[in-house]
């Protein structure tokens, strides 16, 4: 698959998937941010993608960054639709500061990771009764 995509900074390399077998590429900071502690902040990726037509990208943290750097995504994971891509959108990872210190992230760190996921539009079909017995819990079967 072919993508299209935009150094905001050029001086900084494109994502790499850092293994033959890696499923995401990682993402780095364009420039050094500090995030207070119990802040919540945006590190500049420092590039403009064009999710083909069909798939999100999806953005999580390296498994590393919460020990590295004591941040976490405050929700979850950022999805990054098809037509988030004009000249100014470049990608932010929305961090938070989970620590009582500040923490620095250098320019340059690898600090993320996307990765495409193919996806379908849903077409509702309203309905009076589900037909099925409720199950309980709460998404969960244990």
């Amino acid at each position: 698959m072919r993508v299209r995509i935009k150094r905001v900074d050029k001086t900084l390399p494109l994502p790499v998937y850092a293994t033959e077998g890696a499923v995401a590429f990682d993402l780095i900071c364009r420039e050094t941010v500090t995030v207070k502690p119990g802040q919540v902040a945006r590190i500049p990726a420092n590039v403009i993608i064009e999710t083909p037509p069909g798939y999100m990208l999806l953005i999580s943290l390296r498994s590393s960054t919460p020990a590295k750097y004591g941040l976490l995504i405050p929700h979850g994971i950022g999805v990054i639709d098809n037509d988030y891509c004009g000249e100014g959108d470049e990608i932010m990872i929305q961090v938070y500061n989970f620590t009582d210190r500040e923490v620095t992230v250098p320019r340059g760190a690898r600090i993320a990771q996307g990765m495409f996921v193919k996806v379908e539009r849903a077409e509702w079909e309203e309905v009076e009764s589900m037909g099925r017995r409720t199950r309980g819990g709460f998404g969960s079967t244990g």
